[in-house]
């Protein structure tokens, strides 16, 4: 343990060297031990083995300040299936015990809809009744206290006009008891953070990085509040390659018809892997060097090419804890208090997400 305080002491007086914003969105996505189905109900002694390490660095404070537990299926939600995987159209593991567990430590909690599995059944959704979807989603995260991530990997013909539909639904939806998930810039009411989920830069899911950054991303009239720039098909190989990714965003595409405007840094997060190929890869090990390491400078001081807007980024976002990907969990990150967990101390990352920049 000596050499672990001692590996946190040099790493948070490097950080501590460094001007910028604070980051303020440090999270993982969350798949169950059925890789990403969430299709049984865990066992908690179980589950806690296995993802222990996200709500305790060593020190009894959380690893991440957010856990994004993916994925929901967007078409069983609309039709609220009740299958031997699902309850109501959401997955029978995503249960309150579980949101509870992270909860209970001030770590804030999201579902994930959709993911590159589900494209197709988005498409179906989306085309069914997109603002049917958005009130169901709106009543999910009202039920269990969540928020909700919008992750729709169509990258040829988005449905954008459901996806408007879905998100006009969401943003209107009051329950009964007068509460509701209207736009919250304080972030107090959980059910109020609606997100969505980008390409690693701007030349991957064109249309609906172009619409998202148009219309739903801006400083001045914010519809979400945050976008996710997701991992590329493999993790960067240096600090410059991640880096160019999420540059991609800040710059805009004005090339494009139509042309992709800049994204305030304090719109988005930067993704990284915790396992590369079928190994835990430093990010998950060890911070002294890692991605989350050498690009800490950038995600605080990249300047912005929006007018008005703050220098640095929200923040980062890990895949995947548990049981990630596709094929055997063999290399689950049950462990990652050596990278991701050294680096919320380095960061002073607050177990509670505090109220997001909004410009």
């Amino acid at each position: 343990m000596q050499w672990k305080r001692l590996l946190v002491s040099l790493a948070a007086a490097a950080v501590a060297c460094r001007a910028g914003a604070p980051i303020s969105v440090y999270g993982a996505w969350l798949c169950s031990n059925d890789e990403c189905s969430w299709a049984s109900v865990r066992d908690m002694t179980d589950f806690d083995f296995k993802n222990h390490w996200l709500i305790d660095r060593g020190n009894g404070q959380p690893s991440v300040n957010l856990v994004v537990m993916s994925f929901v299926n967007p078409l069983k939600l609309l039709d609220k299936t009740t299958d031997s995987a699902n309850l109501n159209g959401v997955p029978i593991g995503m249960t309150a015990e579980v949101v509870n567990y992270f909860k209970s430590r001030s770590v804030r909690v999201m579902l994930s809809i959709g993911g590159s599995t589900y494209v197709n059944d988005w498409d179906t959704a989306l085309a069914s009744n997109g603002a049917q979807l958005g009130t169901n989603a709106a009543e999910l995260a009202h039920t269990l206290g969540v928020g909700i991530e919008i992750d729709y990997e169509e990258n040829t013909v988005p449905n954008l006009t459901g996806v408007q539909a879905f998100i006009n639904a969401y943003r209107g939806y009051v329950h009964s008891d007068g509460t509701g998930t209207a736009y919250d810039s304080t972030g107090t009411n959980p059910a109020a953070r609606l997100t969505i989920d980008l390409a690693a830069g701007d030349r991957w899911l064109i249309g609906l990085t172009q619409k998202a950054t148009s219309d739903w991303l801006t400083t001045t009239t914010p519809v979400l509040d945050y976008a996710n720039a997701m991992v590329p098909s493999k993790q960067p190989t240096s600090a410059t390659s991640a880096e160019s990714n999420w540059q991609e965003h800040v710059d805009g595409k004005p090339q494009y018809s139509p042309p992709i405007p800049p994204l305030a840094p304090a719109k988005f997060t930067g993704s990284l892997y915790l396992i590369s190929g079928r190994k835990l890869a430093p990010e998950c090990l060890n911070f002294a060097g890692s991605l989350e390491d050498t690009t800490g400078n950038y995600v605080e001081s990249v300047i912005p090419k929006v007018q008005g807007a703050t220098a640095g980024m929200l923040g980062y976002m890990f895949w995947a804890a548990e049981c990630p990907g596709s094929g055997p969990c063999t290399v689950p990150p049950h462990d990652c208090t050596g990278g991701v967990g050294v680096g919320a101390t380095a960061y002073s990352i607050p177990a509670a997400m505090p109220a997001l920049r909004q410009y």
